[in-house]
Protein backbone atom coordinates (compact mmCIF):
# COMPACT_ATOMS: atom_id res chain seq x y z
CA UNK A 1 0.00 0.00 0.00
CA UNK A 2 1.16 3.09 -0.95
CA UNK A 3 2.21 5.55 1.72
CA UNK A 4 2.34 9.78 1.15
CA UNK A 5 3.71 12.64 2.63
CA UNK A 6 2.62 16.76 1.48
CA UNK A 7 5.75 19.11 1.86
CA UNK A 8 4.12 22.53 2.12
CA UNK A 9 6.56 25.89 3.03
CA UNK A 10 5.26 29.02 5.25
CA UNK A 11 5.17 30.87 2.12
CA UNK A 12 6.61 31.25 -1.90
CA UNK A 13 10.26 30.70 -2.14
CA UNK A 14 11.32 29.31 1.15
CA UNK A 15 12.36 26.36 -0.85
CA UNK A 16 10.22 24.03 -0.50
CA UNK A 17 10.70 22.23 -3.85
CA UNK A 18 14.63 22.26 -3.62
CA UNK A 19 13.47 20.19 -0.60
CA UNK A 20 10.71 18.18 -2.25
CA UNK A 21 13.48 17.16 -4.70
CA UNK A 22 16.33 15.88 -2.34
CA UNK A 23 13.77 13.60 -0.53
CA UNK A 24 12.25 12.27 -3.49
CA UNK A 25 16.51 12.04 -4.54
CA UNK A 26 17.15 9.96 -1.35
CA UNK A 27 14.14 7.49 -1.36
CA UNK A 28 15.26 7.08 -5.19
CA UNK A 29 18.90 6.35 -4.80
CA UNK A 30 18.03 3.94 -1.80
CA UNK A 31 16.06 1.93 -4.30
CA UNK A 32 12.53 2.48 -3.24
CA UNK A 33 9.61 3.39 -5.59
CA UNK A 34 9.02 6.60 -5.05
CA UNK A 35 6.75 9.55 -7.01
CA UNK A 36 5.80 13.05 -6.94
CA UNK A 37 2.81 14.75 -7.86
CA UNK A 38 1.56 18.55 -7.19
CA UNK A 39 -2.28 19.14 -7.65
CA UNK A 40 -1.88 22.75 -9.21
CA UNK A 41 1.08 24.72 -10.32
CA UNK A 42 1.20 28.31 -11.84
CA UNK A 43 4.27 30.06 -14.00
CA UNK A 44 5.25 27.71 -15.88
CA UNK A 45 4.41 27.12 -19.52
CA UNK A 46 5.43 23.37 -19.60
CA UNK A 47 6.25 20.28 -16.72
CA UNK A 48 9.91 20.80 -18.22
CA UNK A 49 10.32 23.91 -17.00
CA UNK A 50 7.99 23.77 -13.77
CA UNK A 51 8.82 22.70 -10.25
CA UNK A 52 7.69 19.21 -11.06
CA UNK A 53 10.47 19.24 -14.04
CA UNK A 54 12.97 20.53 -11.00
CA UNK A 55 11.85 17.54 -8.92
CA UNK A 56 12.10 15.22 -12.07
CA UNK A 57 16.14 16.57 -12.68
CA UNK A 58 17.18 16.53 -9.24
CA UNK A 59 15.93 13.27 -8.35
CA UNK A 60 16.81 11.41 -11.27
CA UNK A 61 12.94 9.62 -11.59
CA UNK A 62 12.10 8.67 -14.32
CA UNK A 63 8.08 9.09 -13.66
CA UNK A 64 6.12 10.24 -17.14
CA UNK A 65 5.36 14.36 -16.94
CA UNK A 66 1.89 13.98 -17.23
CA UNK A 67 1.59 12.05 -14.27
CA UNK A 68 2.99 14.40 -12.18
CA UNK A 69 0.81 17.60 -11.90
CA UNK A 70 -3.44 17.96 -12.37
CA UNK A 71 -3.06 21.41 -13.59
CA UNK A 72 -0.86 23.58 -14.96
CA UNK A 73 -1.20 27.09 -15.72
CA UNK A 74 1.23 29.89 -17.31
CA UNK A 75 0.48 33.18 -14.97
CA UNK A 76 2.48 32.94 -12.07
CA UNK A 77 -0.30 33.97 -9.78
CA UNK A 78 -2.40 31.80 -7.33
CA UNK A 79 -4.28 29.22 -9.09
CA UNK A 80 -7.70 30.45 -8.15
CA UNK A 81 -6.98 33.05 -9.95
CA UNK A 82 -5.05 31.93 -12.57
CA UNK A 83 -7.59 29.39 -13.73
CA UNK A 84 -10.00 32.36 -13.37
CA UNK A 85 -7.72 34.46 -16.35
CA UNK A 86 -6.72 30.96 -17.92
CA UNK A 87 -9.75 28.82 -18.00
CA UNK A 88 -9.84 25.13 -16.51
CA UNK A 89 -10.79 25.52 -12.52
CA UNK A 90 -9.43 23.21 -9.87
CA UNK A 91 -11.82 19.93 -9.35
CA UNK A 92 -11.07 18.04 -6.42
CA UNK A 93 -12.37 14.92 -8.04
CA UNK A 94 -9.85 15.32 -10.64
CA UNK A 95 -7.25 15.76 -7.96
CA UNK A 96 -8.25 12.04 -5.75
CA UNK A 97 -7.90 10.52 -9.28
CA UNK A 98 -4.91 11.40 -10.05
CA UNK A 99 -3.16 11.05 -7.10
CA UNK A 100 -4.51 7.79 -6.59
CA UNK A 101 -2.93 6.43 -10.17
CA UNK A 102 0.17 8.08 -8.80
CA UNK A 103 -0.17 5.88 -5.69
CA UNK A 104 -0.66 2.97 -7.38
CA UNK A 105 2.44 2.98 -9.22
CA UNK A 106 4.65 4.60 -6.45
CA UNK A 107 5.02 2.67 -2.71
CA UNK A 108 6.00 6.54 -1.95
CA UNK A 109 4.56 9.77 -3.03
CA UNK A 110 5.57 13.25 -2.17
CA UNK A 111 2.76 15.26 -2.95
CA UNK A 112 4.08 19.16 -2.76
CA UNK A 113 1.43 21.89 -2.23
CA UNK A 114 1.82 25.56 -4.31
CA UNK A 115 2.54 28.40 -2.15
CA UNK A 116 1.41 28.18 1.25
CA UNK A 117 -1.27 25.84 3.02
CA UNK A 118 -3.90 28.65 2.69
CA UNK A 119 -3.06 28.64 -1.08
CA UNK A 120 -7.23 28.76 -2.92
CA UNK A 121 -6.84 26.42 -5.68
CA UNK A 122 -10.28 27.01 -6.91
CA UNK A 123 -12.68 30.05 -5.53
CA UNK A 124 -15.45 30.91 -7.74
CA UNK A 125 -19.32 31.13 -7.45
CA UNK A 126 -19.40 27.77 -8.07
CA UNK A 127 -16.60 26.34 -4.89
CA UNK A 128 -14.46 27.14 -3.25
CA UNK A 129 -11.12 24.73 -2.39
CA UNK A 130 -8.11 25.64 0.02
CA UNK A 131 -4.94 23.13 -0.51
CA UNK A 132 -5.51 22.27 3.15
CA UNK A 133 -8.98 21.29 2.35
CA UNK A 134 -6.80 18.59 -0.07
CA UNK A 135 -4.33 17.63 2.34
CA UNK A 136 -7.25 16.77 4.37
CA UNK A 137 -9.65 15.01 2.60
CA UNK A 138 -6.47 13.06 1.18
CA UNK A 139 -5.47 12.32 4.95
CA UNK A 140 -1.72 13.14 3.95
CA UNK A 141 0.20 14.41 7.04
CA UNK A 142 2.82 17.39 6.18
CA UNK A 143 6.22 18.00 6.55
CA UNK A 144 6.47 22.19 6.68
CA UNK A 145 9.57 23.92 5.39
CA UNK A 146 10.28 27.74 6.54
CA UNK A 147 13.16 29.79 5.66
CA UNK A 148 15.79 29.69 8.64
CA UNK A 149 16.19 33.88 9.19
CA UNK A 150 14.06 36.86 10.16
CA UNK A 151 10.67 36.36 10.25
CA UNK A 152 10.76 32.59 10.04
CA UNK A 153 9.66 32.19 14.09
CA UNK A 154 6.30 34.41 13.03
CA UNK A 155 5.50 33.08 9.86
CA UNK A 156 6.47 28.99 11.42
CA UNK A 157 4.36 29.25 14.29
CA UNK A 158 1.30 30.91 12.94
CA UNK A 159 1.25 27.98 9.99
CA UNK A 160 2.35 25.52 12.25
CA UNK A 161 -1.06 26.44 14.30
CA UNK A 162 -3.69 27.00 11.34
CA UNK A 163 -2.70 23.44 10.48
CA UNK A 164 -3.48 22.18 13.83
CA UNK A 165 -6.38 23.98 14.57
CA UNK A 166 -7.85 22.40 10.54
CA UNK A 167 -7.04 19.00 11.56
CA UNK A 168 -3.85 18.90 9.64
CA UNK A 169 -0.85 16.37 11.22
CA UNK A 170 2.77 18.07 11.11
CA UNK A 171 4.97 15.60 11.19
CA UNK A 172 8.31 18.13 11.47
CA UNK A 173 9.68 21.74 10.16
CA UNK A 174 12.50 21.34 7.86
CA UNK A 175 14.81 24.94 8.62
CA UNK A 176 16.27 26.16 5.21
CA UNK A 177 19.11 28.25 4.29
CA UNK A 178 20.48 27.21 7.55
CA UNK A 179 23.97 29.07 8.70
CA UNK A 180 23.62 28.16 11.98
CA UNK A 181 24.31 31.91 13.63
CA UNK A 182 23.18 32.84 17.02
CA UNK A 183 20.18 33.97 15.44
CA UNK A 184 19.25 31.04 13.81
CA UNK A 185 20.04 29.17 16.28
CA UNK A 186 17.53 30.59 18.40
CA UNK A 187 14.91 30.63 15.79
CA UNK A 188 15.30 27.02 15.72
CA UNK A 189 14.63 27.09 19.54
CA UNK A 190 11.78 29.63 19.77
CA UNK A 191 10.01 27.62 16.29
CA UNK A 192 9.93 24.07 18.64
CA UNK A 193 8.91 25.92 21.86
CA UNK A 194 5.99 27.96 20.22
CA UNK A 195 4.85 25.25 17.62
CA UNK A 196 5.28 22.40 19.54
CA UNK A 197 6.92 20.43 16.60
CA UNK A 198 10.09 19.54 16.22
CA UNK A 199 12.96 20.83 13.79
CA UNK A 200 14.11 17.26 11.72
CA UNK A 201 16.21 18.98 9.87
CA UNK A 202 18.39 21.62 9.15
CA UNK A 203 19.22 22.40 5.09
CA UNK A 204 22.50 24.70 4.34
CA UNK A 205 22.59 26.69 1.13
CA UNK A 206 23.16 24.45 -1.57
CA UNK A 207 23.05 20.82 -0.02
CA UNK A 208 22.80 18.13 -2.47
CA UNK A 209 21.36 15.33 -0.22
CA UNK A 210 18.57 15.73 2.42
CA UNK A 211 19.87 15.24 5.80
CA UNK A 212 17.90 12.48 7.41
CA UNK A 213 18.56 8.53 7.23
CA UNK A 214 16.74 6.72 5.28
CA UNK A 215 15.09 4.87 8.18
CA UNK A 216 13.70 8.86 9.80
CA UNK A 217 12.74 9.70 6.17
CA UNK A 218 10.51 6.68 5.12
CA UNK A 219 8.91 7.01 9.00
CA UNK A 220 7.73 10.52 8.07
CA UNK A 221 5.44 9.00 5.09
CA UNK A 222 1.89 7.63 5.99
Amino acid sequence: MSKGLFITGTGTDVGKTYVTALIVKKLHQAGLRVGYYKAALSGASSITDSDAGYVKRISGISQPEEEMVSYLYRDAVSPHLAARREGNPVSFSKIRRDYGKVCEKYDYVAMEGSGGIVCPLRWDDKEQILLADVVKKLELAALLVTDAGLGTIHKTAVTAEYMRSHGLSVKGIVLNRYMGDEMQKDNLQMIETLSGVSVIACMGVGEKEFPMDIEGLTGLFA
